[in-house]
């Protein structure tokens, strides 16, 4: 990455500038330096409207009014914590009362006899007129109202804030700043400027603070968000070249060898979509630069069957591929699904066993130390050419004789460290092929993932059945709960099994959000709500008269290793009729036989979560259902959610609305939800800006790696990149 050099944006808030705001800035929005306070971009404009007298207000409108105030009265507040401020105010003629929930902020200095501009949206409180929290603009003198005046036709600027922190006060900040900012260089260079017809970085900043009309800030935020996806993209881009420069040992099979045994044996024809990513694959194994593949594709879909043939092509060529799965339950399922697969295939050196074929293992924390040790050897000794594993695989004991492929399944479950600490276990780099099951749209992809190549497997295989979703509210219709065990129970009697989901294990076991750390939805109305756990609804469906005389057991990460295994091979053979669980079979978990799903708090799930666990059902020929329950009530986002759901198969549909509801976390980490390092960029909204900006960046890339000729874009994307994302990036 480019040399880490000075810049006026680098440097910290100085007091001389902004006085005690500086220690306020940091504390309440942790800006600490000129950067920081510049691109802290306005959340909104609003505009002060036409100024109005008191005896003409229209009721619903946005108005402003010129009026002094007569008296102030502050009073607690009943229902909530906190002051009351209101203030009437007089033209000479009428009068209004402007209403504040709170006396914090700038209608703490309204007294009588001060006078100013007051806008907002004209309400009626008890047949009284009056202002709601309104815009304040005290004036002092002839001055300042002439100047106040003269801010009727200019946006008014609102900025994120906090309660110590207001917007007017940032804005104060932003001003001192501006007015002592030195010129700037530009990151963009200057014909990209051109051609793009982009404000300059100067002028960009003043017009987006400081906006003499709505072209102003709209000719701005252009800018920047462009700038933004430009700088991200270069990253990328050079993080790519690098990728490609790095040495890896070509894999191409042997004719005749163990990929065509394997393909020879397929009990079913491979979808022409398998074709053409196995051959896209094939093709990256081939070369001598490492392989950086994203496979995503639905529920079902098919990808175990493309990532096994890529491990045989790397186990033909004389190498060995690992598959990392996040958790022992999908380890071992992928082990059983790869052995079964295989066949004597799988016993190479065994007796048994076919000549052309090699060892399969499977190495996670949970397994008896002798048979740990045995896989261990069998990894280092090269018997083993597929070793599949949890983070077992990562520990330093753990060694291969020559690594060349590593597979990892479900990648946002695995931060790009343990990504990385497995790939650092080959003689020379390995291949990588990241799988999931989460469908990823498009520019999420050439973002987030923008060091990989993709491929989708947008078809399902023949035979695969329909799944119908519906949703069950159960505190609006009672009926319809009680109804969901009778549902599943009509699913058992016709020979089938199903699943109950919950999204935390119950007391004396942990009490987490839900087991795998997954936390409530962010900002969701049922979050303070108990949730139901797998312990209490295992005793409450054993005593259900509707589900009597079935077989009820439970699963969850925490039961023991041989317990946990014992459960699913009981399920898988049809000993158990229904499996209480959380979202430990949320993937890899194949019981065709299981055709009902029931979701409880569903809410308390992503909508990319309980699309993931609904793919558990119709995975034979009979078709599936799904039933999500809640207790939420009404058009909240909850319950947006549960529609959406229901509402559509498409998956990748289904990734762009839980998006747009949780935001694309920060794309310049491992974190995946939460605060973004994107200000202005969407990455779903913005996919023309996203685009344009990849093509830019690639060509500026490939003609100048270095950046040399560019330095204030190299310095940019110093800026842009703390340690932790510079290092995401260069083991990307």
């Amino acid at each position: 990455m480019a040399t880490r050099v000075t810049s006026p944006l680098a440097e910290p808030l100085s007091t001389k500038v902004l006085g005690p705001a500086v220690t306020l800035l940091e504390k309440e929005l942790g800006i600490t330096t000129v950067g920081d306070l510049l691109r802290h971009y306005p959340r909104r404009y609003g505009s002060w409207g036409q100024l109005t007298a008191l005896s003409e207000l229209p009721v619903g409108e946005t108005v402003t009014i010129l009026a002094e105030v007569r008296s102030v009265s502050r009073r607690a507040m009943k229902a909530r914590r906190g002051t009351m401020l209101v203030a009437v105010v007089t033209d000479g003629t009428s009068d209004l009362e402007l209403t504040f929930f709170s006396d914090r902020g700038p209608q703490r200095a309204l007294v009588a006899g001060r006078r100013g501009m007051f806008s907002g949206t004209v309400g009626v409180y008890r047949d009284k007129r009056q202002l709601t929290h309104p815009t304040i603009e005290l004036i002092d003198d002839d001055t300042d109202e002439d100047a106040a005046l003269a801010k009727i036709d200019k946006p008014i600027v609102i900025y994120p804030a906090s309660a110590k922190l207001t917007s007017a006060r940032i804005a104060a900040c932003m001003e001192l700043q501006l007015a002592a900012l030195p010129p700037l260089e530009d990151p963009l260079p200057a014909d990209l400027l051109r051609r793009r017809s982009f404000l300059g970085i100067d002028e960009a900043f003043r017009k987006i603070h400081r906006p003499d009309d709505a072209d102003d800030y709209t000719a701005a935020r252009r800018r920047f968000r462009f700038e933004e996806a430009f700088v991200l993209q270069v990253a990328l881009a050079r993080r790519r070249l690098a990728d490609g420069a790095q040495q890896a040992t070509a894999r191409v099979p042997s004719p005749g060898g163990l990929l065509e045994a394997f393909d020879e044996r397929l009990p079913f024809t491979l979808t022409p979509g398998q074709e053409t990513v196995g051959a896209e694959i094939a093709a990256d194994l081939a070369r001598t630069s490492p392989m950086h593949r994203l496979l995503q594709g639905e529920v079902g879909s098919g990808k175990t069957v493309v990532a096994l043939r890529a491990m045989l092509a790397c186990v033909d060529a004389g190498g060995q591929a690992a598959l990392l799965a996040p958790t022992e339950v999908l380890a071992a399922q992928h082990y059983r699904a790869i052995t079964t697969m295989l066949g004597d295939l799988a016993a190479g050196g065994m007796l048994g066993g076919d000549e052309r074929g090699t060892q399969v293992v499977l190495l996670t924390g949970s397994l008896p130390a002798a048979v740990r040790k045995k896989a261990m050897l069998d990894a280092v000794s090269g018997d083993a050419g597929i070793v599949v594993g949890t983070h077992a695989l990562l520990q330093e004991k753990v060694e291969f004789l020559d690594l060349g492929l590593v597979v990892v399944d479900e990648q946002h479950r695995f931060g790009v460290e343990q990504r990385d600490a497995l790939r650092g276990k080959g003689r020379t780099v390995p291949h990588l092929l990241v799988m999931t099951a989460t469908p990823i749209p498009r520019t999420v992809a050439m973002t987030v993932f923008g060091d990989l190549e993709t491929s989708t497997l947008a078809e399902l295989p023949a035979g695969r059945s329909p799944i119908t979703t519906h949703v069950v509210p159960a505190a609006e219709k009672p009926g319809w709960y009680d109804r969901t065990w009778t549902r599943l129970r009509e699913e058992i009697d016709a020979g089938h099994q199903g699943y109950v989901v919950c999204p935390r294990i119950g007391e004396g076991a942990g009490e987490g959000a839900a087991e795998d750390g997954t936390a409530p939805p962010p900002d969701d109305e049922g979050a303070r709500r108990p949730m139901r756990g797998v312990l209490e609804v295992l005793e409450e469906l054993r005593a259900t008269p509707a589900l009597a005389g079935l077989r009820v057991e439970m699963l969850h990460g925490r039961l023991p290793a041989d317990e946990r295994d014992a459960t699913m091979r009981a399920f898988a053979r049809g000993d158990v009729h229904v499996l209480v669980a959380t979202t430990v079979i949320e993937v890899g978990v194949d019981v065709p036989n299981a055709t009902a799903m029931v979701v409880l708090d569903a809410d308390r799930f992503g909508v990319s979560q309980l699309h993931q666990l609904r793919g558990r059902v119709g995975r034979g020929s009979a078709a599936g259902l799904c039933l999500l329950v809640t207790d939420l009530e009404g058009p909240v986002p909850g319950r947006e959610r549960l529609d959406a759901v229901a509402r559509t198969l498409d998956g990748f549909e289904l990734a762009r609305v839980d998006l747009e509801q949780r935001r694309e976390g920060d794309v310049l980490s491992s974190r995946q939800h939460g605060r973004s390092s994107l200000r202005l960029l969407r990455v779903l909204k913005d996919e023309v800006v996203i685009e344009t900006a990849r093509r830019e960046a690639t060509a500026l890339v490939g003609a100048d790696p270095d950046l040399s000729g560019h330095p204030e874009l190299a310095l940019e994307i110093a800026l842009l990149l703390d340690e932790e994302q510079e290092a995401y990036l260069e083991r990307g």
